[in-house]
């Protein structure tokens, strides 16, 4: 069994690391540009991010990397997390494909300064922090709306989960706006507003369920009082 358990870790990183490629050479075919700077550093970013997780995950947490593998629809997922899910997915392929078309190959978006794309790369940081350190803390942190009764789920109120309630998505918000920005994608910025709005949509309804079937929530929504950013909401 050992044995087995090793090959599919090994699977699962060599896999990875075939996906990461492509993405690379994906980006920089659209971009039409083999040397740009701030395409590398998107690149550098999200392949940190997918790896450093993956391989985590392969290692220390497999049973979360096979709930975070399953499709939309699975196991008691609420129904209309599947097609927010399933929307999400689309909208992220799409965004990736605009930016660089839209900031390189044929330059729709106006110039954008250096420092509004400073600021956009230096956003990075901790959405990649809020990203890694969520997984790494809940080992419930599932891609759908749902009660893990199976796993014994409970709230998870430490490290990041105590700094926000729902510190992946902060991730998620810091990544959708931070990079149009550095890249100089105003389309990119427009999805990725679209994309943040949906995402508080869910963050309402996903609470819902939390309250309602989570013991403990409510306690630590008293005492967690900001859903994803502090001070604002």
């Amino acid at each position: 069994m050992p044995n087995k358990k090793g090959k599919f870790k090994v699977g699962q990183i060599f896999t990875s690391i075939i996906v990461s490629l492509l993405f690379i050479a994906v980006i920089l075919f659209l971009a039409g540009d083999w040397f740009w700077i701030e395409g590398w550093v998107f690149i550098v970013f999200w392949l940190t991010m997918t790896l450093s997780i993956g391989i985590y995950l392969s290692v220390n947490d497999p049973e979360l990397l096979a709930e975070r593998s399953k499709m939309p629809g699975s196991d008691n997922q609420k129904g209309w997390d599947k097609y927010y899910q399933s929307f999400a997915y689309v909208s992220l392929i799409a965004w990736v494909i605009i930016m660089p078309l839209d900031a390189k190959r044929y330059a729709w978006s106006p110039y954008f300064p250096v420092w509004l794309k400073a600021i956009g790369g230096v956003a990075l940081l901790p959405s990649l922090y809020f990203l890694f350190q969520s997984v790494a803390t809940n080992t419930f942190a599932s891609t759908m709306v749902r009660i893990q009764t199976e796993r014994k789920q409970h709230v998870i109120s430490t490290g990041v989960y105590g700094f926000v309630r729902h510190p992946m998505y902060l991730g998620n918000l810091l990544m959708l706006v931070g990079t149009p920005l550095m890249l100089g994608s105003i389309y990119g910025l427009i999805i990725g507003l679209i994309g943040i709005f949906l995402m508080a949509v869910r963050i309402i309804g996903e609470e819902r369920m939390l309250i309602n079937e989570l013991e403990g929530y409510e306690d630590y929504k008293k005492k967690i009082r900001y859903r994803l950013i502090p001070f604002v909401w």
